[in-house]
């Protein structure tokens, strides 16, 4: 039977052939980080025999992280040589200002946990956390120095670029001082400030955690503009701050955890302050974007009770708390920012 063409695109089996096959591509390039493809390719050129031998693989298993890598725009095919993309040597070269090979590190160690069809599929059904053995990862932070130092070094690689980006997105020029509530590394402080001359900022974040933001606030020598003040998010008093910052803290707890949170800045928060909520946002109808879905499933093998919020959800609960001026926008990549400003007349 001849099918018509409209027909034949219902048929088109892509999206499935995606889904089949593209977790294969995802580890191996993976793998390729692992190994250190990258940091080989980006010294020059490099044959399929050189990488081989720097690697210690066979050509068939090289051609296919090269294939795989290549494909996701990683690297360059010239004739018989390979080479980094303008994007890797942004991203994937570990004394780029960007790098973003500590979140793979990260996701590499737990592996087991994290990318497994049976660690997904044990979220699935039981609705508990599987990457670490405390309720929430951030009791883990707290207790492990080691687990502290990875994952936080993880999140900076996932919070570098986006931390360059929103700061431009927004007015700061009557801000005097940001709280950047579970800062983390700081990228984020680091990034206002930057863009901000003018912000003070204080990282409120666990103990270990800030012995790792002091570093990267070391290495980029704004000691004199951001401090780390060690602390409990939801238990201890908030710094004085005309401007909260949450970036990837909201999507780690649930709806009734982020309304603490929200209710808790317009409290601590001066007349005419500004909370930002810095997420990567699920469509009011839920139905993605891909890759954000995937973020929202990842949460439900690291968090108790989080997931990823649509832009609706965060604007209703900066609503109901008592922040009017309230907007969307998208600043990076996959990222959006949620921004309302505490009215003139309220009283914390």
């Amino acid at each position: 039977m001849e099918l018509s063409s409209d027909e034949m695109q219902l048929l088109d089996d892509r999206p499935l052939m995606d889904v089949s096959f593209g977790i294969y591509v995802n580890a191996a390039i993976m793998v390729a980080h692992k190994l250190k493809l990258f940091p080989l390719l980006a010294s020059g050129p490099q044959t399929l025999p050189d990488v081989c031998a720097a690697l210690g693989i066979k050509p068939r298993p090289a051609r296919a992280i090269l294939a795989a890598s290549s494909a996701q725009g990683f690297v360059r095919v010239s004739g018989e040589s390979y080479s980094l993309t303008p994007l890797a040597e942004k991203y994937l070269v570990e004394t780029s200002p960007t790098y973003f090979g500590f979140l793979w590190d990260l996701t590499i160690g737990v592996a087991d946990d994290n990318l497994s069809f049976s660690s997904v599929e044990r979220g699935v059904l039981t609705d508990a956390v599987q990457v670490v053995q405390d309720e929430h990862v951030f009791q883990t932070v707290a207790e492990q120095a080691e687990m502290a130092r990875a994952f936080t070094r993880g999140m900076h690689s996932l919070s570098v670029g986006p931390g360059l980006a929103w700061p431009q997105a927004i007015e700061l020029s009557g801000t005097e001082r940001m709280l950047d509530v579970g800062g983390g590394s700081g990228a984020h402080a680091i990034g206002a400030v930057t863009r901000w001359p003018h912000l003070r900022a204080i990282v409120l974040d666990l103990p270990p955690v800030c012995e790792v933001a002091g570093e990267f606030i070391a290495k980029g020598g704004l000691q004199d503009k951001i401090e780390t003040r060690s602390g409990d998010i939801f238990e201890d008093p908030f710094p004085e701050a005309d401007l909260h910052f949450y970036s990837n803290i909201y999507h780690d707890w649930s709806r009734e955890k982020g309304v603490v949170l929200t209710q808790k800045s317009f409290r601590s928060l001066p007349a005419g302050g500004r909370i930002v909520v810095h997420e990567m946002l699920l469509d009011d109808d839920k139905a993605g974007p891909l890759t954000t879905a995937g973020y929202s499933i990842g949460m439900l093998l690291w968090s108790a009770d989080g997931g990823q919020y649509s832009g609706q959800e965060l604007t209703e609960m900066l609503a109901e708390a008592g922040f009017r001026q309230i907007e969307t926008r998208s600043t990076f990549g996959y990222n959006s920012i949620v921004t309302g400003v505490k009215p003139a007349a309220a009283i914390g």
